[in-house]
């Protein structure tokens, strides 16, 4: 799949002669970069996402503290590295346009059986895949940069109750859970690998809006997942922890806590506070989401949380005071355990013009969903050039 994102002169002028419509359906990473290039090649894209605003597990969490000031936190994705070329590309034109910028500080890891350091990098970012990126002023302001792109029409709050497929001219028809008619589709691309998974039934009660029954071919990759669970801790000092040597470290032999990262050390960020964010251990979430189940967590349940985390967090001793905001919040199904298609990046049924992409389909990371992105991109342009 490599060039995915340069279009032939051909298929860009057949594209915008047919006015192909398409819709993309999740705008993280994946379905923003999808989105964007189709409509960079005379493609007709309207994104629909069940959230408030863009950017799937690159958004960013606004929180307000005591003092009614606003704090802002990356709570999903904390930064990106890039090796592929392809990506690299997008990355920088992504820096020469502004809403992504290199993240230069010093990062470790944390031995918590012994409570020391085990190593200590500055992070230069001499050589490409050494280089830490993160969106500016928000990780969400890759995926808000590309939802605006001119050809991209963007309906959050809008979740697809339906994909249905019509023996018509124009095939696929979307509807929302209020059985409302979000308008028809020649293709269709879905970002979110819950739309033909058993867990959408799970979460909501609802079967999947994708019928598997239309897509016998992919139903065995699509129909369960494996996903690690998260919790991430959102913390707001009022003065620096001066203790820790590192922005980013990760920790060793706890059986809690993963990663942490200084949020407020990130370009474009405001310093008023240290705000740090905490990733637990996917077999920390694991054990409370055996006991929670998938439902919506209680403010009591979160606080638990929240308590059990930060107390790790201080046993290391790195932390010389207590945060005057902490918030817990559960990313029950973002992490991909495995990858569904790595050499073809993305998921295609060419006689029903669907593509299905994320990171779960190439690596569980920002390059990964970006991958995946240009090669459904690919597929649908390809699409284009033959209505």
């Amino acid at each position: 799949m490599s060039g995915s994102i340069l279009i032939s002169p051909a298929i860009r002028r057949r594209s915008v002669s047919v006015a192909m419509k398409v819709a993309v359906i999740g705008s993280g990473i994946s379905g923003a970069v999808c989105a964007s290039t189709l409509a960079r090649n005379g493609v007709s894209v309207t994104i629909f996402d069940s959230g408030r605003g863009p950017g799937g597990r690159t958004s960013q969490r606004r929180e307000v503290g005591e003092d009614g000031k606003e704090l802002t936190f990356d709570h999903g994705a904390p930064f990106f590295s890039v090796t592929n070329s392809d990506a690299m590309a997008l990355v920088h034109e992504w820096e020469s346009r502004g809403f992504v910028s290199q993240w230069k500080q010093v990062f470790g890891s944390f031995d918590c059986a012994s409570n020391k350091f085990l190593a200590i990098i500055q992070q230069e970012g001499d050589a490409n895949n050494n280089k830490k990126y993160v969106g500016v002023p928000g990780m969400n302001s890759i995926s808000k940069a590309l939802c605006n792109q001119s050809g991209v029409e963007s309906m959050f709050g809008t979740g697809i109750a339906k994909l249905e497929w019509l023996e018509e001219e124009i095939p696929w028809l979307l509807t929302d859970s209020k059985g409302q008619n979000l308008g028809r589709f020649d293709g269709v691309v879905a970002s979110d690998k819950n739309i033909a998974s058993p867990r959408f039934t799970q979460l909501t009660g609802l079967p999947p809006p994708l019928d598997l029954n239309l897509v016998p071919e992919l139903a065995t990759k699509l129909q369960d997942i494996p996903v690690f669970p998260c919790f991430s801790l959102m913390l707001a000092f009022k003065e620096p922890l001066s203790l820790i040597p590192a922005k980013g470290l990760s920790f060793k032999n706890s059986e809690i806590l993963s990663w942490a990262h200084c949020d407020s050390t990130k370009p474009g960020r405001s310093t008023d506070s240290e705000r740090w964010i905490l990733h637990s251990t996917p077999g920390y979430a694991s054990s409370v989401i055996a006991k929670t189940g998938l439902q919506k967590l209680s403010s009591e349940t979160l606080d638990k949380i929240s308590e059990e985390m930060f107390k790790e967090f201080q046993c290391s001793g790195l932390v010389s005071s207590l945060p005057f905001f902490m918030k817990a919040h559960r990313w029950g199904s973002a992490f991909p355990a495995k990858s569904i298609a790595v050499e073809e990046r993305c998921l295609w049924d060419r006689n029903r013009n669907l593509a299905i992409c994320g990171d779960f389909c190439v690596s569980p990371n920002v390059q990964g969903a970006i991958l995946s992105g240009l090669a459904a991109a690919s597929k649908l342009l390809q699409a284009s050039s033959c209505l």
